[in-house]
């Protein structure tokens, strides 16, 4: 039983919680111990999209080091992932109670070719996407990633993988079956066939256009730009020799696309933060997700949002409510004013269990 004071956003009330039996009450606990008597609370933190099961580097991990990876981001204070796609089955974690939650994509979807190998189930004729995507719909937690686009070699560019038409007989699919749709997608090409076909979700899309945007907001579909991982696509491009067109595609989609976020975040379009952690990216690594976001426009307190109760409400999940599961982060300071106190939180709560993750006193791990 624990019990705490401080300022719990986002509304921004000081107000007393206590935790019992795992879950919030706004009741007073007799006994319960005093955890901190001022501080900023916080809903547990969302990283929208990560790959708990990929190996940093690249390939399939084992069972210990997809533990690892969540432990990771329970340090960091990301207590529910949406994972975008993971080539082993994690169920297994949700037998962890000490490790967040997470929210399964299932497999990627794509073409022979087309995307990473040995991660994605590859379908030869694209007339089995629909079936593939209501099969991957009831197996998931009520979410499908397709791959949108990748790097054509015999175009030299990014270049979509499916018809309009086949979009949106697979989405409909998806609805039918009571999950979300998801895509990867860089590029400008493949935005109106997804967006058209009614998907609730662009990852990255870096390649948004005014008129995709608009789209977008007529739409309803959200957008989780990953901007940690974007950072990395100079590199990509100078991998990229052989492919001069490409090379050039992806310098420029990255040069543009604090601003192409700033666009989508002033219409209206719903931005989640999600780091695209595993493969090139560490675990662990919201925080800097969230500054990203708020170098591209977001104000602190959205950009926050965006990593927490949005997040939370948009994945279906609750925030600092009475009768909630107690998953919170506390730090010692604002962290809309002072971001560099969201890498080293005061306390993470998950599931009413209180990990300290920095010295009291002293502030050291």
């Amino acid at each position: 039983m624990v019990h705490l004071r401080g300022v719990i956003l986002p509304e921004g009330e000081v107000r007393d919680i206590w935790v019992r039996d795992g879950s919030i009450t706004f009741d007073p606990v007799p006994g319960a111990e005093t955890l901190c008597r001022q501080g900023w609370i916080v809903p547990g933190l969302v990283d929208a999209h990560c790959h708990v099961g990929i190996r940093h580097g690249g390939g399939h991990e084992d069972r210990a080091g997809a533990v690892a990876q969540a432990e990771s981001e329970r340090a960091a204070g990301a207590l529910l992932l949406r994972d975008a796609g993971s080539p082993i089955d994690t169920r297994f974690i949700d037998d962890h109670d000490e490790l967040p939650r997470i929210i399964r994509a299932g497999r990627h979807i794509a073409r022979p070719k087309r995307y990473i190998r040995e991660l994605g189930i590859e379908l030869d004729d694209e007339r089995d996407l629909p079936e593939i995507v209501a099969e991957q719909a009831r197996l998931g937690d009520g979410w499908v990633k397709i791959v949108g686009d990748w790097i054509d070699r015999s175009a030299g560019d990014l270049t979509p993988l499916w018809s309009d038409a086949i979009l949106k007989e697979a989405i409909d699919a998806a609805h039918a079956n009571g999950a979300r749709v998801t895509a990867h997608v860089f590029g400008e090409d493949a935005l109106p066939g997804l967006i058209g076909a009614g998907i609730d979700c662009l990852e990255h899309g870096t390649g948004l256009t005014d008129d995709a945007i608009e789209m977008m907001v007529a739409h309803g579909t959200a957008l989780v730009p990953t901007l940690i991982n974007i950072d990395t696509f100079p590199e990509i491009a100078d991998k990229a020799g052989k492919f001069p067109v490409y090379a050039a595609h992806m310098r420029d989609l990255h040069r543009r696309v604090r601003g192409t976020v700033a666009a989508a975040h002033e219409a209206g379009v719903p931005l989640f933060a999600g780091t695209d952690a595993g493969g090139s990216i560490r675990h662990g690594r919201i925080a800097d997700e969230i500054a990203a976001l708020t170098g591209a426009g977001l104000s602190a307190h959205d950009a926050l949002g965006a990593a927490s109760w949005d997040a939370r409400a948009w994945l279906g999940r609750p925030g600092i409510e009475d009768g909630a599961p107690a998953d919170f982060v506390v730090y010692q300071q604002d962290p809309r004013i002072h971001p560099d106190t969201l890498t080293a939180p005061y306390a993470v709560v998950l599931r009413g269990r209180v990990y300290r993750t920095h010295d009291p006193v002293t502030g050291h791990r």
